[in-house]
C-alpha cells in the first residue's frame, strides 16, 4: 500500500453553495398575500398575526399588509402582518 496519494489528487476539492437564508423584507415593509418574509431552518422567528409557516418553516405572508417584528414569552422572535388603514 502507497503511503502517499498520486500526484494532483485531492481530498477536499468541493464546497455547497449557500442557501439564501434569512429575512427577505423588513419591518414597516409593505407586501402582498403570499410573499415570503424569513427563510430559515428551524423555527428561530415563529409565526404571528396573518403569517403562515412552510414544511420548510419558511415564514410567508397571507394577506396584504405590513411586516412588523415583535417578542413573546421566552424570548422568542415573532413576525406579523398587520393591514394598512
Amino acid at each position: 500500500m502507497a503511503h502517499k496519494k498520486g500526484q494532483g489528487s485531492s481530498r477536499n476539492g468541493r464546497d455547497s453553495a449557500g442557501r439564501r437564508l434569512g429575512l427577505k423584507c423588513g419591518a414597516g415593509q409593505t407586501i402582498s398575500a403570499g410573499s415570503i418574509i424569513v427563510r430559515q431552518r428551524g423555527s428561530k422567528i415563529h409565526p404571528g398575526v396573518n403569517v403562515g409557516m412552510g414544511k420548510d418553516h419558511t415564514l410567508f405572508a397571507l394577506i396584504d399588509g405590513k411586516v412588523e417584528f415583535g417578542n413573546i414569552s421566552g424570548g422568542k422572535k415573532k413576525v406579523s402582518v398587520i393591514t394598512e388603514d
